[in-house]
């Protein structure tokens, strides 16, 4: 009897999703009417919902009341090719009121005039001013600031942990990018920073005006990819990473980056942003 009436944390959250919402509603404009719009503002990484369509993006971002989304081609969220389905997509986006303010993650597999700027145009079509990019070698980073000028696209290089073979930490992609146009910079995804050995917070403040990009995530063990947590619930300094950005006036976005339960993402997505607009309301900002 007892076994049968009871519920799992996740069952309770998938129930308690829309709840949590509501919650947020009734709390956060009280933190806006008290407080202040941050310089940054929070977003959503469409990775986060990597396996159901742009149907299912929209209506989670309206829920979650976003606006600002990092969209990636995965599914249908904004295809790189052909252009017309890019262009299809923004309009769908626009039309529900979300703006598109970054494409990524974007690989660049080719030092290739013609294969960057396939990519460069898919940003400019997308209308969007960053590009948060994968893989690029060192030997690629020239080529794509010829881009970076011509387009006047910003370039985020997206850090990938102590498993990526270039860019384990945004001090790697700094060292590089460093003396270069400075519209070449960084995606600081924090989790990844984190199981690097790195900081966040100092590594934010090293990569200063060079910053693009924020990606949020929470790990209940900092050295582990496999440990993710919805944010709030694990060891990374969110307070922290916040005043920072607003410290260094960082205009850009903090987008969620929720890797786990990519089947029902919205219980863990919920309570990540939640977190986040509980933060800024306790530092007298708007969420």
């Amino acid at each position: 009897m007892m076994a049968s009436m009871s519920m799992t944390r996740r069952e309770f959250l998938r129930s308690s999703a829309f709840a949590a919402a509501a919650s947020t509603v009734a709390v956060h404009p009280l933190f806006a009417k008290a407080g202040k719009q941050a310089p940054f503002r929070l977003g959503m990484c469409s990775y986060t919902f990597r396996e159901f369509d742009r149907a299912h993006v929209i209506q989670w971002m309206k829920e979650l009341k976003l606006t600002g989304l990092n969209a990636k081609d995965v599914k249908d969220h904004l295809p790189m090719t052909p252009p017309e389905a890019t262009l299809a997509a923004v309009a769908a986006y626009k039309a529900a009121g979300i703006m598109p303010h970054a494409v990524g993650t974007v690989y660049f597999p080719k030092d290739e005039d013609d294969d960057v700027r396939m990519r460069f145009d898919y940003a400019k079509r997308a209308g969007v001013k960053v590009i948060v990019a994968g893989d690029p070698t060192p030997e690629t980073l020239p080529r794509i600031e010829k881009f970076v000028k011509e387009y006047d696209i910003r370039f985020a290089l997206h850090n990938h942990g102590p498993e990526d073979k270039l860019w384990h930490s945004p001090l790697d992609v700094l060292k590089v990018v460093g003396n270069m146009d400075p519209r070449m910079g960084c995606c600081v995804d924090v989790g990844h920073t984190a199981r690097a050995g790195v900081d966040p917070v100092e590594a934010i403040k090293a990569v200063g005006p060079r910053l693009f990009d924020v990606h949020m995530k929470d790990l209940a063990d900092m050295k582990v990819k496999e440990s993710q947590v919805p944010v709030g619930e694990g060891k990374m300094p969110v307070r922290q990473i916040f005043e920072t950005l607003v410290a260094l006036n960082y205009k850009g976005y903090v987008d969620l980056e929720y890797e786990i339960h990519g089947d029902d993402p919205m219980p863990g997505a919920t309570e990540s942003i939640n977190y986040m607009r509980k933060v800024l309301g306790e530092m007298g900002y708007a969420g």
